[in-house]
């Protein structure tokens, strides 16, 4: 679906224009079209190659999706790929956003996400001494958009591993943790899946052999590789705090068990000693001088009380009851 269709020059909207007559502002001098796709078809696809001259791997890179982030040079022109993510109730929903970026030319293609561009192209709007510096700028502007929209995400995976290390040492509830923390993990793992091939990639676009498109606007990426290398830093605390975690979830299970068992230990020992002499009474040999005495039988029932209260003060004492 198209979004929008827009040519700019000298960093001013000139008008929104059909597709048919992209190939023609395009030639122009100092002038570029801004084209934003949603979910295209393979029709609208093969129409976008035909206007810009875009590159058949690109095409099929961004037709198939499900691309890791990576940026990509075809001759003078960028191929761009980018993870958008999102949490709707709850859960995190990846989308991809496929950008080509020539020097006259800015075409996004945006898949499986909700979440629009609009506000990018209204903040490129009102900076059109930035925007004049081209397709370069709206490059800079649409990546710039999608990593700052990973802050969220990340502070919503630390509160939610805020919340679950306070219930850590709180009873009966390890097994539920360790299902959050091992769901934390793989949300943690997803982000950084969108965030770590992204910082070399984008670290070709300032310093070193920059491409051409890119020359006057090194500053600016540079910039975006600052935020990528903050968020795969705390990335990495949150990976290595959730590994903690769940370590220590596991020890405490381990423990609440031990302690299970030394209790059902405990009470087989007491159960055993009663066992023990009630056996041997059971026994009814004549020759036993308890059975004609009758103070045997509360005797007996005296000396059992006693040797299991011994031994019930005894594990109470070494904290196994």
């Amino acid at each position: 679906m198209l979004i929008n269709c827009v040519a700019y020059q000298e960093g001013k909207r000139l008008r929104d224009i059909p597709v048919q007559d992209i190939s023609e502002y395009i030639k122009r001098d100092s002038c570029f079209v801004w084209v934003a796709l949603k979910d295209a078809e393979p029709e609208e696809l093969a129409q976008m190659q035909e206007e810009f001259g875009l590159h058949d791997l690109a095409i099929e890179d961004a037709r198939n999706g499900h691309q890791r982030p990576k940026i990509e040079e075809y001759g003078d022109s960028l191929f761009v790929v980018l993870h958008t993510l999102e949490i709707i109730d709850g859960e995190l929903l990846a989308g991809e956003v496929a950008i080509f970026v020539e020097d006259n030319y800015v075409l996004s293609v945006r898949s499986r996400s909700q979440q629009g561009f609009l506000g990018v192209r209204a903040r490129c709007e009102r900076e059109p001494h930035q925007l004049k510096q081209g397709p370069a700028f709206v490059l800079y502007a649409l990546m710039d958009a999608v990593v700052d929209r990973y802050f969220p995400i990340l502070d919503t995976l630390e509160s939610e591993l805020d919340a679950i290390e306070e219930k850590i040492f709180t009873q009966k509830t390890q097994r539920a943790n360790i299902e959050r923390l091992y769901e934390l993990k793989r949300k943690t793992t997803q982000l950084k899946h969108a965030v770590g091939p992204l910082i070399d990639a984008v670290g070709r676009l300032h310093g070193g052999r920059v491409p051409a498109v890119c020359l006057n606007t090194q500053e600016y990426f540079r910039d975006v590789h600052d935020h990528l290398h903050r968020i795969n830093t705390s990335i990495n605390a949150v990976r290595d705090t959730i590994s903690t975690a769940i370590q220590v979830s596991l020890s405490l299970v381990a423990i609440e068990e031990n302690e299970v068992n030394k209790s059902l230990a405990s009470w087989a020992a007491i159960f055993a000693a009663a066992t023990l002499f009630v056996g041997i009474w059971g026994m009814n040999f004549k020759t036993m001088p308890e059975l004609d005495w009758k103070f045997g039988y509360p005797l007996a029932l005296g000396i059992v009380a006693s040797v299991c209260g011994y031994l019930y003060y005894r594990f109470k004492k070494a904290g196994w009851l």
